[in-house]
């Protein structure tokens, strides 16, 4: 398998996990457990804008965010709207970067004004693995208040999106 292959594989998993977490964070009861709910959302808008700083990265044009989050914390709906925008971006992302493309080394600046180099496929990497890192987190938290957490993990993701492989174990 390509690292082009690969790498949409893991975007498209990234997607469905942030549209289910959203979606089952949404259906909380936004009085009980509000604190929980709002750092959860909070995270997930971290999320967002983490894909969104990279995504400019990747574009080479200044993403305008002052730091890794938003002062305000966008309504579940038009979270789970931005998340699936961005997501959006990274698959037609990678339907116009060529596998040779993706060993690229781009320079940029993180928030804090340290300077960074990585290469495309490493950058994308970044966003699936930082992502994955922060809904683990998220599903603690949900744990801790009695919450269950969706089913966040690529295997899932896999045979849900894939019903056949399930033919050949």
């Amino acid at each position: 398998m390509s690292a082009k292959t690969l790498l949409k594989s893991l975007l498209a998993y990234q997607a469905w996990a942030n549209d289910e977490l959203v979606e089952r964070l949404a259906g909380m009861d936004p009085a009980r457990d509000a604190g929980q709910r709002h750092a959860a959302f909070r995270l997930m808008n971290h999320i967002h804008v983490v894909s969104r700083i990279f995504a400019a990265h990747l574009k080479g044009v200044a993403h305008g965010y002052a730091g890794d989050n938003t002062p305000d914390t966008p309504q579940p709906l038009e979270l789970r709207v931005a998340l699936a925008e961005v997501d959006r971006w990274y698959l037609d992302y990678l339907e116009t970067v060529s596998e040779q493309g993706l060993a690229d080394l781009v320079a940029f600046t993180f928030t804090d004004g340290d300077k960074g180099c990585m290469t495309r496929q490493e950058m994308l990497t970044h966003v699936v693995l930082h992502g994955g890192y922060h809904r683990g987190e998220i599903g603690r938290m949900l744990a801790a208040v009695a919450v269950s957490a969706p089913w966040d993990t690529y295997a899932v993701h896999l045979h849900r999106s894939e019903p056949a492989r399930r033919l050949q174990g």
